[in-house]
């Protein structure tokens, strides 16, 4: 949810808006659930910062289709043109929008490392990628499933360590079959199937090939994962 807040200001000073992005992330089992808000002020606040958050919660209420420029400035409360002292075109921006995405779910994801259950790990970080489909799913898409021409690529991207995501999903199969519990196989492979597997179901979900409401989805996808890495064990 994200909305204008206008405040009425006092006698001699200059008026004031507030862009308040409200999100709801949820990282079952792990981590604790709470909402995540973003705020931004006219007075005071970069305007790089103003205008990602703008975007964002265009993004986050109606899609990718809908992010111009012009509804941009507007939230952000700058003119049109300014946007283009910060970000060189729309693409860059979209490209920022994704590269944040990339960065909230790896966060999440580093978070779990502490952990001493490696399988729980493996299981934690697809449970953290469905959550944030579900929770977010015009920034999911636009970052996980949206054509852009400087994408990361599979295998060479990937295994040169380019991928914010994926990397956090390489080094925790590497620590499973490092402690005994996954098969050998090449880590990156085997990261790539975990992650296909989550993105397809979702995929699926998102363009109702389910009749499940979300707790038959979220059960579902547990299950289907517990099925995918039982013929991975040794």
């Amino acid at each position: 949810m994200c909305k204008i807040l206008r405040r009425v200001p006092a006698h001699g000073q200059r008026p004031t808006a507030e862009i308040s992005v409200i999100g709801q992330y949820s990282a079952r089992h792990l981590l604790k659930i709470r909402p995540i808000a973003y705020a931004v002020r006219m007075n005071g606040t970069p305007t790089a910062q103003r205008i990602v958050a703008a975007a964002r919660c265009l993004l986050q209420r109606v899609g990718v289709e809908a992010e111009h420029m012009r509804k941009v400035a507007q939230l952000a409360g700058i003119s049109p043109m300014g946007i283009y002292r910060h970000f060189a075109n729309r693409d860059a921006l979209l490209q920022r929008l994704a590269d944040d995405s990339f960065d909230d779910i790896t966060r999440h994801w580093l978070a779990l490392r502490s952990g001493s259950d490696v399988l729980a790990q493996l299981i934690a970080l697809q449970r953290i990628y469905l959550d944030y489909a579900l929770a977010h799913p015009h920034l999911f898409e636009h970052a996980f499933s949206s054509h852009r021409g400087n994408a990361r690529r599979f295998p060479e991207d990937f295994h040169a360590r380019r991928s914010p995501t994926l990397n956090v999903g390489h080094d925790a199969v590497v620590a499973a079959q490092a402690a005994g519990v996954l098969r050998a196989g090449d880590p990156w492979d085997i990261a790539m199937t975990l992650w296909a597997h989550s993105h397809g179901l979702i995929a699926l979900y998102r363009a109702w090939r389910f009749s499940f409401d979300e707790r038959r989805f979220r059960a579902f996808h547990e299950a289907s994962l517990h099925r995918l890495l039982d013929g991975l064990r040794t």
